[in-house]
This record gives C-alpha cells, sequence and structure tokens, in this order.
C-alpha cells in the first residue's frame, strides 16, 4: 500500500513537461531495483542511485521515474531517472546474474 495520499499524487506534474504522474506499480519498482543493485542506474545528474526504492511516481510518457523516500515525493530533475537505462540494464536480452 503507497505511503502517498491519492489527492496529492493527482495534483502532481513533471517539473520539466507539466505531464501527470503516477504511481509506479510494483513490476516497474522491481525492475529499477534490479538495475540499481546492478549498479547500472543513475540520476540525471549522474549520481548513481544508491538507495532501493519503495515507491516512486511515474511519468505520463514512461520515460522518467521520480523517487519517493519516507512517503515524500522527490520532483526535482536532477533525482529523476531515466527508465531507458533501467530497460537496457534489465532487457530480456541481457545474462543473468
Amino acid at each position: 500500500m503507497s505511503a502517498l495520499d491519492n489527492e496529492l499524487v493527482d495534483i502532481l506534474v513533471c517539473p520539466e513537461t507539466r505531464q501527470p504522474v503516477r504511481l509506479a506499480d510494483a513490476a516497474l519498482i522491481a525492475r529499477v531495483n534490479a538495475a540499481i543493485s546492478d549498479g547500472t542506474v543513475t540520476h540525471r545528474d549522474g549520481r548513481p542511485v544508491d538507495v532501493l526504492l519503495h515507491e516512486g511516481l511515474l511519468r505520463d510518457d514512461g520515460r522518467i521515474l521520480y523517487p519517493v523516500r519516507d512517503g515524500i515525493p522527490i520532483m526535482l530533475l536532477d533525482e529523476a531517472i531515466e527508465l531507458s537505462q533501467v530497460d537496457a540494464a534489465v532487457s530480456p536480452d541481457s545474462p543473468s546474474s
């Protein structure tokens, strides 16, 4: 269950594109966490993501994930995770660990 209030999620938008965001599903969070564990994910500012996610907000176009930490959405561009790097790290063609 999400720690975020649905009314809050309904009013949040991406600070870059103004697209709506929605709570990421468990499957996406699991994929992102697998890539974080592999050390292949960075924030948009280039810093490695080194903390697993419990929740995240997915931009409407599906390209950006904003982390949620302790129930607080981190809607900063530098903290965003570009999901193209997650898809590349956890693609079906990638060898299993």
